[in-house]
């Protein structure tokens, strides 16, 4: 198990026999069944695992999303688990930076607009706004591609500027579902030399992926099977020890 693992209460994630049970027509679905995972600031990890093995629905609770039927969940120090609505709305905003495989762009926004969004509604005044998200923009390498609409732009572009928005209120984690699902091989693979970039500069990241080539750039993966961890691998080791 890494150091970060080892941290404890230090952990920027951290959850404690989470379990996240799901009533479907009279069935019972066990989609995470006591599950502990420690995530230290500024790591890199991948979450990975088949269809039905619990990774979309552990990646809502700590994006704070969801909440465990029992168990707990820390994110940077607070007991998320025990949260209301509005508290989770609250917090997720702050904390959290979201990027996903559809983009989730507004069609008719520019990228300036786009990025902007969620400090609109933080409630932030409109020239600091602006200037967030324009350095947002430059950031990802789309500083002369602000004032373009979606339909303007390249799947690479498009997904450059949500992950734009997602760093723009500064989060504590950014949390990339399939960010490579809905480009071609060499779009996904600048994408992800942009996920090491940010990495580098310190961010912490969380993925989720079935692609090996992608989930190799973190440096921990979490395998699920079954609601369950199954593995917890440092990337690098096999190699390191062959």
């Amino acid at each position: 198990m890494s150091e970060p693992a080892r941290a404890g209460a230090e952990a920027l994630i951290r959850t404690e026999n989470v379990e996240r049970v799901y009533r479907m027509g009279g069935e019972t679905i066990y989609a995470l069944r006591g599950v502990d995972v420690s995530i230290g600031r500024g790591e890199y990890i991948a979450i990975m695992g088949p269809s039905g093995s619990g990774k979309s629905t552990l990646m809502n609770v700590i994006g704070c999303l969801d909440t465990p039927d029992s168990g707990n969940y820390w994110l940077n120090g607070k007991l998320v688990s025990e949260m209301n609505d509005r508290q989770l709305a609250r917090i997720r905003n702050k904390e959290v930076g979201f990027v996903f495989q559809t983009f989730n762009l507004l069609a008719r926004a520019d990228a300036l607009h786009n990025v902007e969004l969620p400090l609109l509604y933080a409630g932030m005044k409109r020239k600091p706004r602006l200037e967030r998200a324009m350095r947002a923009l430059e950031r990802v390498g789309l500083a002369e591609r602000m004032r373009h609409r979606p339909n303007e732009m390249s799947g690479g572009q498009r997904q450059r500027v949500a992950v734009a928005r997602a760093l723009v209120t500064e989060p504590s984690i950014l949390l990339a579902d399939e960010p490579t699902g809905n480009l071609d091989s060499r779009t996904g693979a600048e994408i992800m030399a942009l996920f090491d970039e940010l990495h580098d500069a310190g961010n912490t990241i969380v993925l989720v992926t079935h692609e090996a080539d992608v989930a190799a750039h973190a440096s921990r993966t979490l395998v699920l099977r079954d609601g369950q961890v199954a593995e917890d691998v440092v990337n690098g080791d096999e190699a390191a020890d062959a």
